[in-house]
């Protein structure tokens, strides 16, 4: 199948963890810009743009990293942290999950930005199936922990963001 050129731009944050890469790399290989969003300098998948971002919070500054950009793919956040040494672990999810997205949200409505692709987490359903039940998008969410109640705020939070801006 022959791929031709997409001349969208995209910033990904997270863009030097796991699924990042992946998606990377298949964006530029179908033609597409990528402004590859980062904590500091990292190594990126060839023809990606770098845009060091610091961390990701309500006070994070995007006005560079969302310059010209069509749709942001948002991968980055907290994750599951072994041995988690924050006094308050879902004050810090949150921090980064919670405010964190709503504010990258609100920033790239604000610079024109038409679509957010936000991976969320299964972890927003549950931590297990029970007899077999696959999780579907008619379950009630329940999430057990603060990574997964984290994302779930976030969920919400988007979904504000999008009923205020369209």
């Amino acid at each position: 199948m022959q791929m031709t050129p997409d001349s969208r731009t995209l910033l990904v944050t997270g863009a030097n963890g796991f699924v990042g890469q992946a998606l990377c790399q298949e964006a530029i290989a179908r033609g597409m810009r990528i402004r590859a969003a980062t904590r500091s300098i990292s190594v990126l998948p060839d023809a990606a743009e770098p845009a060091v971002v610091g961390s990701i919070d309500e006070q994070t500054n995007w006005e560079s990293a969302l310059q010209g950009v069509d749709i942001v793919i948002h991968l980055a956040a907290r994750v599951h942290v072994m041995h988690d040494e924050s006094v308050d672990p879902l004050a810090e999810f949150r921090r980064v999950n919670v405010a964190g997205t709503e504010h990258l949200a609100r920033s790239a409505a604000a610079r024109g930005v038409k679509r957010l692709v936000y991976v969320s987490s299964i972890k927003v359903n549950g931590e297990e199936t029970i007899d077999g039940h696959k999780y579907t998008e008619n379950d009630l969410p329940s999430p057990q922990d603060p990574y997964g109640r984290s994302k779930w705020e976030a969920e919400q939070a988007l979904q504000r963001v999008a009923r205020e801006t369209g």
